[in-house]
Formats: C-alpha cells, sequence, structure tokens
C-alpha cells in the first residue's frame, strides 16, 4: 500500500514513516500541504494521514478540497483537538476516521487496517482467490494444510494481486504501490518479489502470470 502523510512535525512524521514502512508500505512524507499537493498531483494514493495545523495552512481546507475534487482515498485526520465538536466536524467534512495525539503506534496501524477493509468493503483481513487465502494481519498465505509466511513488502505485493485477479499490473504501477519517492530502486526488484511469491504459490492451483511487455496478473491454473 502506498500512504501519503501530511505532518510537520519532523520527530513524528519519521516514526511514523519508519513504522509502516517496516509493515512494507511506501509513505511519502509532506511537511506542508503545498507539498502534499504535489505529491497528489503524482501519484495515487491508497490512503492519506492528515495532520490539521500545518505551516501553510488548515488541514480541513484541503480535505474539502480533496472531496470536492471527488476523490476517494481513504482520509485519517492525525488531531491533538480531542473536543467531540472538532472530531465530529472532521468526521462531516469527509475523513473516514481520526486520531488523537498522542497516540499509540499500534492504534494507528489497526485504524489504517479498518479503513482500508471498509473501503475494499470487506469486513475481515482475509482475502481469498481459487482456494488460496491471503492473511494481510498474520502476513500469511494458506494454501489447503500448509502455511507460507510472507515477508512485508511480498505481503503487500500479494495484496495487489489478490485485490484483482485477473487484472494486469505493469512493473512502474507495482514499483508505485511498493516503493516511496525517496526510494531508488529498479524494476529488477519487482521481478524479485514476484519471483517469491511465485515460489510460494507453488502447488496450489494458483500463479502469477507474465503477460509479455504488459507486466504481471494472478490467474487460476486451468
Amino acid at each position: 500500500m502506498r500512504y501519503l502523510l501530511v505532518e510537520d512535525n519532523e520527530r513524528l512524521a519519521r516514526a511514523i514513516v519508519t513504522r509502516l514502512t517496516l509493515d512494507g508500505h511506501a509513505i511519502d512524507h509532506a511537511p506542508d500541504l503545498e507539498t502534499a499537493r504535489d505529491c497528489i498531483a503524482g501519484t495515487s494514493y491508497d490512503l492519506i494521514l492528515l495532520d490539521i495545523m500545518l505551516p501553510d495552512g488548515d488541514g480541513r481546507g484541503f480535505l474539502e478540497e480533496q472531496r470536492r475534487k471527488e476523490g476517494t482515498t481513504p482520509v485519517i485526520v492525525l488531531t491533538a483537538r480531542s473536543e467531540v465538536s472538532d472530531r465530529v466536524g472532521m468526521l462531516d467534512l469527509g475523513a473516514d476516521d481520526y486520531i488523537t495525539k498522542p497516540f499509540d503506534f499500534s492504534e494507528l496501524e489497526a485504524r489504517c487496517r479498518a479503513v482500508l477493509r471498509r473501503q475494499g468493503g470487506a469486513a475481515r483481513n482475509e482475502k481469498s482467490y481459487r482456494g488460496v487465502v491471503l492473511d494481510s494481519l498474520a502476513g500469511t498465505l494458506t494454501i489447503g494444510r500448509r502455511r507460507e509466511r510472507l515477508r512485508n513488502r511480498e505481503l503487500r505485493l500479494c495484496e495487489v494481486f489478490f485485490a484483482a485477479p485477473g487484472r494486469i499490473f505493469s512493473k512502474p504501477h507495482l514499483m508505485d504501490r511498493l516503493f516511496s519517492f525517496s526510494e531508488e530502486v529498479s524494476e529488477n526488484a519487482i521481478e524479485v518479489y514476484v519471483g517469491r511469491l511465485r515460489k510460494k504459490l507453488e502447488g496450489s492451483g494458483v500463479r502469477i502470470e507474465t503477460v509479455r511487455g504488459l507486466g504481471y496478473r494472478l490467474v487460476g491454473e486451468k
């Protein structure tokens, strides 16, 4: 998953980026609204983590702006305001959730998972395809009685494929989902992760197919 963090507190931002990167997510950090707008113009995000009090404006105005553009990207507001009226106001503006500072990182991670589940129309952390079950919370693939553990970026890549079986994903698209702007990687990295997933899917009746010149897709064996 690719997240945009809009937060001007450098110490907090570094801590959030470090924690979510360890989970295998790609995190772009914007210290102000201008940078956030530039990031959104350059790519799409699965989730936005939005501070309210920023050097160049109010995050609520940014949230309104995104919703006016019919943006459906989920937004979790990071706020130091504890008044009920403030929280209700942010939800009414289009926020999907909020978390009050200071917060525990495990709670932030749980809220991110919950919002993304709702966005995908799911109530659980599991997705299945042709009898293969991906558990995003446990970080596992279950194939019959066999369970394969996934490393963080293997898990995030697997989430992309299981979210849309049969859809072709190009290497640039997969790189965009797995790596942030600050990470310098080549398309070979995608080949490596795809290769690892193929080994773990062996014997499952499900495979990642190469579509020459276009990319990869998850398909069931005929």
